[in-house]
């Protein structure tokens, strides 16, 4: 590994942990990095999940000090993600990658519609339903999340954000603390299954996740300071991005290449 390719890594690694702590979706750009400095596709995936697993310790690890994340409902979220997506990390069927891609296109720019629809509703919390227990329809809907999070996990922070804000009520600043703590908890196992195959590179995973660190610490930071409508924008924006790339006006893998 030669300098370049540790200022990419690091760099690219500083945007993913930004997004993926305000957003989701950041991990398109760390995989495409990755895949263009000569990983393959699952190698990279599995490489990826390092960084991610320290990034979202850091940036749960920042919320809590703020006092914004309710760790006894992010816990009972964090069980059936963490049982999905062992069952995610173990599917080992083929799907069509461009219509996956466009499937996310299409429920990110819903979510997109979510935002600006009503966004009392949407973004700003609802104070009864956050008070109500976590429902067995919620552990359901958080097992699914968890399978595609331990299978891609690219932008599985946008179904983990959709879920908490719509299906329990929490603001965005609160579900994003909520969200990173579910990441934290169900990445460690599905990386043991990368682990396992031999599907993880410790140098690239770990340069990345020095990046990753950085990113995640400051928009966590910025996430309370700034509050709902700061990472509303940041969502809006990333979105927009993304959606781009899923629809296929233009190739990460390529212009990283």
């Amino acid at each position: 590994m030669d300098i370049l390719e540790i200022i990419l890594l690091i760099v690219a690694g500083v945007m993913v942990g930004f997004i993926n702590t305000l957003a989701g979706g950041g991990s398109i750009v760390s995989l495409s990095v990755l895949m263009a400095l000569g990983l393959p596709p699952t190698l990279a995936n599995g490489t990826n999940r390092i960084a991610i697993f320290i990034q979202t310790f850091v940036a749960t690890s920042s919320f809590k000090q703020q006092k914004v994340l309710d760790t006894k409902k992010a816990f009972h979220m964090a069980i059936p993600a963490t049982i999905g997506s062992l069952v995610g990390a173990f599917i080992a069927v083929d799907i069509n990658e461009d219509v996956f891609e466009k499937a996310i296109g299409v429920i990110m720019l819903i979510m997109l519609v979510f935002i600006f629809y009503n966004p009392k509703k949407y973004i700003y919390g609802n104070k009864e339903v956050e008070e109500k227990p976590v429902s067995w329809k919620t552990y359901v809907i958080f097992f699914f999340i968890g399978v595609y999070g331990g299978f891609i996990h690219m932008g599985v922070g946008y179904f983990l954000l959709t879920a908490i804000v719509l299906g329990a009520g929490y603001d965005l600043v609160k579900a994003n603390a909520i969200k990173v703590f579910v990441v934290l908890a169900y990445v460690p196992f599905s990386l043991g299954v990368f682990i396992y195959y031999g599907e993880v590179d410790w140098l690239y995973g770990f340069v990345l996740a020095i990046g990753n660190v950085v990113g995640a610490f400051v928009a966590s930071r910025l996430a309370v300071s700034k509050g709902v409508e700061f990472v509303k924008w940041v969502i809006v924006i990333v979105i927009l991005l993304t959606s781009g790339q899923m629809f296929g006006l233009y190739d990460l893998k390529e212009i990283f290449s």
